[in-house]
């Protein structure tokens, strides 16, 4: 069983200490496999593969933008997320699929989310060999989804981020994931009309049930998910850092 929750627009901060307390109910035993589906508010966040000459602007200078910059602990390089981008974060227990899936299984059922998601609006996307995320089918392909997860002790964190009516000028803050040659797209721009998000949103989670084999349920807030309040650790993402040596870090 699959929880799906729906947040609305979080700062990465906070949804980090958020993803962070839910692995640890999942490791512990004490919820299901948790599906977060959110949007961000303008960030810009490097993964653990990120070279800072991907960033085209300094700090300062994006901080004057209002574009936050944060290091995280997702594989990858370096992305965008803001507003209109449906932003999926799995937080699920890998043993507890059958067969069990690994890592390279786990994103590759990632990407067919977003290509059966892409596909029932009508836009045909695809893999690329030798890349990560989705991608459109045209003479020259534009991505239109990119994922980075971290796995520890088999358990899911970080995920994908789904193009819907994002400003794409804000890509140009960045070499997005460190691909110089490709563009970015967007539903928005592959359609020609604006697409729903929570319509996109409600679309990406039946899919996850389909790809991954099991049961979803909405709930209505986190603290459903106990019965009682999950609670947020106040810690800042530095602290959020501590690693297993059986964490997988893929983008």
């Amino acid at each position: 069983m699959i929880h799906v929750v729906q947040l609305g627009i979080l700062e990465y901060a906070t949804a980090l200490r958020l993803q962070q307390s839910l692995v640890e109910l999942r490791k512990q035993g004490r919820i299901e496999d948790v599906l977060l589906l959110l949007q961000h508010s303008p960030v810009i966040t490097l993964g653990r593969n990120a070279q800072r000459r991907n960033l085209l602007q300094s700090e300062a200078e994006l901080g004057q933008r209002g574009v936050e910059v944060f290091e995280c602990d997702r594989g990858g390089d370096v992305t965008f997320h803001g507003p209109g981008q449906l932003v999926a974060y799995p937080i699920f227990d890998l043993r507890g699929f059958t067969p069990k899936l690994g890592a390279v299984a786990f994103v590759r059922k990632l990407e067919e989310v977003l290509i059966r998601s892409c596909g029932d609006f009508g836009i045909e996307t695809q893999r690329i060999a030798g890349l990560t995320g989705v991608w459109t089918t045209d003479r020259e392909p534009a991505k239109i989804a990119a994922i980075g997860v971290h796995i520890s002790r088999a358990v899911t964190s970080h995920g994908f981020a789904l193009n819907v009516t994002t400003d794409l000028d804000c890509f140009r803050l960045i070499v997005p994931c460190g691909i110089a040659d490709k563009p970015v797209t967007s539903m928005a721009k592959e359609l020609g009309r604006v697409p729903d998000l929570q319509q996109v949103a409600a679309v990406a989670a039946r899919q996850f049930g389909e790809v991954f084999g099991t049961e979803t349920m909405h709930v209505d807030s986190l603290d459903a998910l106990l019965g009682e309040k999950v609670g947020v650790p106040m810690k800042p993402p530095r602290e959020l850092r501590a690693l297993f040596e059986d964490e997988i870090f893929w983008a």
